[in-house]
């Protein structure tokens, strides 16, 4: 089990990703993913397409979902993994989750004017497939059409992050509201790429123990943003807490992301797998 090749963090355009669910499909296939998960941020309007795709070229696949939540100041990322994507209470709660994305985003363009930067809301709007979902990445995507960064790393080093032209924060679900979605729709909460979050040791070590205590039970060791010292350190986490691990990509976009699909290094043996404890909830591609 730890050998297999698992992509369960990636998004398509129903999020901020630029492929659609079946395209980003075929390319977890063609990079050898056998087990796979889409997850979009805050949002399950891919999920049957992407099981259909996934299934129909042989992958097994777990549902999934990244949920924006609000801890200490700092928005961190949750994955949601094996739920029920019928439940009613985790599609309410992220309907809720998305709410006040568009006032935000014009916002965050307004912000950006202030520095010479026009016309940045509709030209986000461009990038956008689903609109209750405008996000930072697709405003970064404009500022790279236009000219004003070279490519969307760029983009975020000087603007649309706290401290920087275009910021505006969100109030995002609560961290036990996210994991008690997920656990009550017959899933597992999953950290996702801890790495990223600037937290202290104290609040860092605070995030994961109010995690636990909500009942989350895995977080991300092999992610797209982690670097080999990060692998580590989060593989010792994991053991630290009594977490199980998780492993994906993070992949967005061609050009775009750091990592592909399925090309993460597998997990360390001395951890386990967050699929082994799903089994129940993977759907099986047909042999």
């Amino acid at each position: 089990m730890h050998l297999i090749n698992a992509d369960l963090h990636c998004h398509s355009n129903v999020s901020d990703g630029t492929l659609t669910p079946e395209a980003l499909a075929q390319r977890a296939h063609a990079h050898g993913v056998e087990l796979w998960s889409l997850t979009d941020h805050d949002e399950l309007g891919g999920q049957q397409r992407a099981r259909d795709a996934a299934l129909a070229l042989g992958m097994d696949y777990l549902t999934g979902t990244e949920i924006s939540v609000t801890f200490a100041g700092i928005t961190v990322h949750i994955v949601g993994l094996g739920f029920d994507a019928d439940d009613e209470a985790l599609n309410a709660g992220l309907a809720a989750t998305r709410s006040g994305r568009r006032e935000r985003a014009r916002q965050m363009a307004e912000g950006l004017a202030k520095v010479g930067i026009t016309g940045a809301y509709e030209g986000a709007q461009r990038y956008v497939g689903n609109p209750e979902l405008i996000s930072r990445t697709h405003f970064a995507r404009f500022l790279v059409e236009s000219g004003v960064c070279a490519d969307t790393h760029a983009v975020f080093r000087s603007y649309l992050t706290e401290g920087h032209p275009g910021f505006v924060p969100h109030g995002w679900a609560r961290l036990g509201d996210a994991v008690r979605w997920i656990r009550e729709a017959g899933g597992i909460a999953v950290i996702a790429h801890p790495g990223r979050y600037r937290f202290t040791p104290t609040e860092e070590y605070a995030l994961f123990t109010e995690f636990i205590g909500h009942g989350g039970q895995a977080v991300e060791v092999m992610t797209g943003s982690h670097s080999a010292a990060e692998h580590i350190r989060y593989a010792d986490t994991a053991i630290e807490f009594g977490l199980l691990a998780s492993r994906g990509s993070d992949f967005h976009s061609p050009g775009e992301s750091r990592t592909e699909l399925g090309s993460l290094p597998d997990l360390p043996g001395r951890l386990t797998p967050v699929w082994e404890a799903l089994q129940t909830r993977v759907q099986r591609a047909l042999p």
